[in-house]
Parts: structure tokens; C-alpha cells; sequence
């Protein structure tokens, strides 16, 4: 399997690239800084077909790693203390339980959220010793629990239980995030009902509860959580809602939706390709609203300030009971806002677009007056208040674009729906104070890496990419310290492939 190294390729197209014209609203930096970082590919691991590693999780004590895999129902578990020759020890066999769907280890226990076979149904979080994979204790949560986590301390374990209805649309069972504590073993599940009553100002902010019939409570699916260092607070993904709750883990109450608002196409720094169908792969501004969506989150605390990062994948409901996808060219638009003249509804401009039918209508007279799309083909640095600090623009396209054309958003397929799809993030606090970002790009089956150490303004380093792996779903990041060979690793879990591959930094 031969490895593409982007990082030599990356600075001689940079270089190359920030030379050409200076109107192509792209967003290339002229240097890359920070040579001190060189991830190179060590190795990869098959673990079978396509949905056999999604979500890795790494144990320090045991240099152990557990990954997801649906394809076989159960957790398989590789010893990496040699990791040129990484072995596989055994199993977890799930069929019990139901569906992994995530993994997390802290101080010896595994964690895995675990779906039931009916998916409205509560599920559960089983807890293993991760030295003999032996069952500790289960705990049942609420509906379709999607993402595992414990807090810094190990004494408490998080489940965002996303609460997805069923395909008619007639169960949708309650969005709820768990809290399970270690020392009493008390789990306390909470619901998002108390915000009922702030729907339609969360609406104006830009939040949205859009299923048939639902109120907020029902509405809202939490994704994905990221945890304060000292334990005390969590932050979770409202992805379809376009939203970030904050949680209080010490009162075990949600404090706040953050609602995300939209992003301005139309601006030069946020422009898209948003066409599988114009014979071309350029970037341009058009008339439209991005919604941030963010699927994977995490969250960083530097020099003293906590910022929430989030990939900005998006997603839409598509269910036999209700959709709200649509292709623009098969929507009526209003020709005062835009123009039959400019033809905004040919294939080549934005015809082939994927949007919502939820949003846009303002003047309800049944014609667009607005034009959304899912995700915002971004990553975005958020306050911990949820306001935002800053967005990488058209940042993944242009450099994607520029220094791998032929995979930009995936050979064109993806443009008119969410581009790359930046779905995973991870941050790794290096010993010297810098802070680098992992983002993964599901359709281009690359990662991207930039120095956040100043989070307001980061900057680009390079791509990574292993040819054979796709659809990168998990990242995980292990320091030099819990590494087993001593160096800072980034562990990829791709979903498509069934393979995790591990990258250090040789410097």
C-alpha cells in the first residue's frame, strides 16, 4: 500500500499557488510556518469492511486500541505496543447489546455506546476492563446514544443519545445527553423540554426545529460532546438543529442553546464551488446561506480562553415520512431577489444545489426568498458563549483545491451538496504550548492540519492522505507522553475502508 506524503507537496504548491492572481477569491497563505510538525504515515490496520472502524479509542495503560465495528457487531481490540507490527488480541461480541456506535477509555474502562436493535428504544453504555475485556456494568440511557466521552477526571461518563425517529416519522423519540457517575453509579438523563418555551426566539437566531408536529424537546438531536478540562461543563452538537447546547455537569442541568446562525456565501473569504455539473472545479461567491450544522466537536483552552472547535459538516432529514432535500432548479425563486436573467436555476450555476424547503420562504407566498444549504464547508472556532471567534472560510476548498485538484470534493460529485464534508476534529496540545487541528474530510478521504495556537487567526499546514483509506470518520490524538513509541500520534478511523491508520510526528 503506498503511502502520499502531502507535506513536501504542500509547501511547493503553496508557494506556487500564492503567486497567482489575487481576485480568484481563494484563501491560501503565502508560508507555511511551524516546520517543527512532519506527520508521516507509520501504520494501518485492516480491520475488515466498510463500517468496521468508525471510532477508535486508545488506552495508555494497556497501549491497547478499540475500535467500533458494526460490520461484525462487536469491538475489536489491537494491541499497538509495537507499532510497526500492531496485533490483534480479541474481540467484544455485541450481539446482546445491539450496535456500537462509539468508544471512549479513561483509567483502565472502556466505554461503548451501544444503539437497541429498535433505535427509538433506550440504549445503553456498557463499561469493560480494558485489561481483559471483561463487562463491568451497563447502564441505560436514552434513545440511539451516538457519542461516548468521559470528563478529564474518569469519574464521570457522557452520552449524547441523539434520538433520530423512525423512517415514517411517526416515533420521534426525545433528543437527551446522559450524565452517568462512576461512584454511585447514578445515571441522570436529560431532556431539552425546559426550552419549549424559547423556541421561537431560538428560531430567529438562526436554531432550528423543523420536524412534522415536533417541539424542541423532540426536535433536537445531540451528535457529538466536547468537555471543559476541569469537568465541570460540557458542549453538545445539535447538528441538525444548527445549534451547541452547554451542559453543567456538577448541577446536571443544560444551561443554554447557543444557536449558530448562518454563513454569508456571497462574501469573497466564504466562496464554494457549488456545482457537480459546470465542467470545471472553481471556487465563486453565490447568493446563499450556509447552515454551520457542526457534526464532530472539541474543545481547547488557551492561554486561559475556552473555544469550541466544530466541524461544519451538515446534514439534512431525508426520511419516507418527511424530507426537506430538494435540488433548487426543483423550487420556484423570487425573481425580485434573483433575477431570472442571471439564471441561478441552470445546472452549471446552482440548479443541482441541495437545500431545505424549511427555510427561505419569508413572505410564506410559496417562492425562495433566501437560499440555504447544509453545512458550511468549514471548521469554526466558537466562544464558549457560543458567539464566533472564527471561521476557515473557503479555506478546505481552496487548499484541497489547489493542492489536490483530482479529489476536490471527491472529483466534483460533492459540490452541489456539502463539498468535502468536514465531519471529525481532534486537537493536539503539543509539550512546547502549540496547538495543531486535525480535520477530516469524509468525501475526500483526507486530513487537514493547521496550527491553532493562535485560534482567531490559524493557519494552514498541510493535508494528509493514505491511499486505501476512505471516508475518515474518527480522529484521535495521543500525545508523546501515553504514546508507545514515544512520539505524537493521530490515529484515523475511516468508515468506508474498515481501516485505522496511525501517523507520527518524526520531528
Amino acid at each position: 500500500m503506498k503511502f502520499l506524503n502531502k507535506s513536501t507537496i504542500a509547501c511547493l504548491a503553496l508557494l506556487t499557488f500564492a503567486c497567482q492572481n489575487d481576485d480568484d477569491n481563494t484563501n491560501i497563505p503565502e508560508e507555511i510556518v511551524n516546520t517543527d510538525v512532519n506527520f508521516q504515515h507509520k501504520a494501518t490496520i485492516n480491520v475488515g469492511g466498510a463500517a468496521s472502524a468508525e471510532i477508535s479509542a486508545y488506552d495508555a495503560i494497556t497501549k491497547k486500541i478499540f475500535i467500533t465495528n458494526a460490520e461484525s457487531n462487536e469491538i475489536s481490540i489491537y494491541n499497538i505496543s509495537d507499532l510497526n507490527a500492531p496485533v490483534q488480541e480479541t474481540s467484544i461480541n455485541l450481539n446482546a447489546f445491539g450496535a456500537p456506535n462509539s468508544v471512549a477509555v479513561s483509567n483502565g474502562k472502556l466505554a461503548i455506546a451501544v444503539e437497541a436493535d429498535v433505535k427509538q428504544n433506550p440504549g445503553k453504555i456498557l463499561v469493560y476492563n480494558t485489561a481483559d475485556a471483561t463487562l463491568i456494568n451497563q447502564y441505560t440511557v436514552g434513545a440511539l446514544p451516538d457519542m461516548v466521552t468521559f470528563t478529564n477526571s474518569g469519574n464521570v461518563i457522557v452520552s449524547a443519545n441523539e434520538g433520530e425517529p423512525n423512517d415514517d416519522y411517526t416515533v420521534d423519540p426525545l433528543g437527551t445527553v446522559s450524565i452517568i457517575d462512576l461512584n454511585d453509579d447514578s445515571v441522570t438523563t436529560l431532556d431539552f423540554s425546559a426550552f419549549n418555551s424559547q423556541e421561537a426566539s431560538l428560531k430567529t437566531q438562526g436554531f432550528r426545529v423543523f420536524g412534522p408536529n415536533a417541539n424542541l424537546a423532540t426536535d433536537v438531536e445531540p451528535e457529538y460532546i466536547a468537555i471543559s478540562d476541569d469537568s465541570q461543563y460540557a458542549w453538545v452538537s445539535l447538528q441538525e438543529n444548527n445549534g451547541i447546547a452547554k451542559v453543567n455537569l456538577t448541577s446536571k442541568t443544560i444551561e443554554a442553546i447557543y444557536p449558530l446562525g448562518f454563513k454569508d456565501h456571497s462574501l469573497p473569504q466564504n466562496s464554494l464551488d457549488a456545482s457537480d455539473d459546470d465542467s470545471v472545479t472553481e471556487l465563486k461567491n453565490w447568493p446563499i446561506k450556509g447552515i454551520y450544522q457542526p457534526d464532530a466537536i472539541v474543545y481547547v483552552n488557551i492561554a486561559g480562553t475556552e473555544y469550541v472547535i466544530s466541524a461544519n459538516e451538515g446534514d439534512a432529514r431525508d426520511y419516507d415520512g418527511f424530507s426537506e432535500e430538494e435540488r433548487l432548479k426543483d423550487l420556484t425563486l423570487d425573481e425580485t431577489v434573483f433575477p431570472a436573467s442571471l439564471e441561478y436555476l441552470n445546472d452549471e450555476n446552482l440548479g443541482r444545489l441541495k437545500t431545505t424547503t424549511t427555510l427561505g420562504d419569508i413572505d410564506n407566498d410559496g417562492d425562495l426568498d433566501e437560499i440555504y444549504s447544509y453545512g458550511a464547508r468549514s471548521f469554526s472556532v466558537w466562544n464558549a458563549n457560543g458567539t464566533l471567534a472564527y471561521d476557515s472560510g473557503n479555506s478546505i476548498a481552496a487548499q484541497t483545491l489547489a493542492l489536490t485538484p483530482n479529489q476536490f470534493n471527491d472529483e466534483d460529485g460533492r459540490s452541489d451538496d456539502k463539498g468535502a464534508e468536514p465531519e471529525s476534529v481532534a486537537v493536539l496540545n503539543m509539550s512546547n504550548q502549540r496547538y495543531l487541528l486535525f480535520v477530516g474530510l469524509e468525501r475526500t478521504d483526507q486530513i487537514m492540519v493547521y496550527d491553532i495556537t493562535n485560534p482567531t487567526a490559524p493557519t494552514f499546514l498541510t493535508i494528509l492522505s493514505h491511499t486505501g483509506d476512505e471516508a475518515p470518520e474518527g480522529l484521535l490524538v495521543v500525545s508523546a507522553e501515553d504514546s508507545p513509541n514515544g512520539r505524537d500520534l493521530l490515529i484515523v478511523s475511516n468508515e468506508d475502508s474498515g481501516t485505522v491508520t496511525f501517523y507520527e510526528n518524526q520531528q
